[in-house]
């Protein structure tokens, strides 16, 4: 499975993003390409451990029970199911400025990058808990190639 830690990875993911362009349609979903960066960019806020959103009784649920049979299915090589609900605090909903995401979230990324697996929060994810480093430079990674097959690239 494909890592946001490996140089490669990361290189490949980048040059996607600049594929993009403002008129980049979706082929699901209801963001727009602008809209889907920032969320892209508020996802990287929580694994860089710069934004901590409330764990919900589901999450909580989830993270406690089940959360090592759930793990394993979200960290394969198979797609992530389209229009799945996301965390609330990162659900993009307002006009965003194209160019300005893009570079945001290509700086985080690389930063994300540079600073390695030790630097990774060890806050909970909102909805499976905690995360090693691996987890979440493989969810990163996953979630990132997921918004990008959304918008084609």
């Amino acid at each position: 499975m494909k890592n946001i830690f490996n140089h490669l990875h990361t290189e490949e993911i980048l040059n996607r993003i600049d594929k993009l362009n403002p008129n980049s349609q979706p082929q699901w979903g209801r963001m727009d390409v602008a809209q889907m960066l920032a969320h892209c960019s508020s996802f990287q806020d929580i694994a860089m451990g710069n934004s901590f959103p409330p764990r919900g009784w589901l999450g909580r649920l989830i993270g406690r029970l089940i959360g090592r049979f759930v793990k394993p299915i979200l960290y394969n090589d198979k797609p992530i199911p389209h229009n799945m609900s996301t965390i609330p605090t990162i659900l993009i909903t307002d006009k965003k400025e194209f160019d300005t995401e893009r570079e945001k979230l290509k700086q985080k990324i690389i930063a994300f990058q540079n600073d390695g697996p030790e630097k990774c929060t060890t806050h909970p994810h909102p909805f499976f808990g905690k995360l090693s480093s691996e987890e979440w430079g493989k969810g990163i990674y996953k979630h990132l190639d997921h918004h990008l097959k959304q918008f084609g690239v």
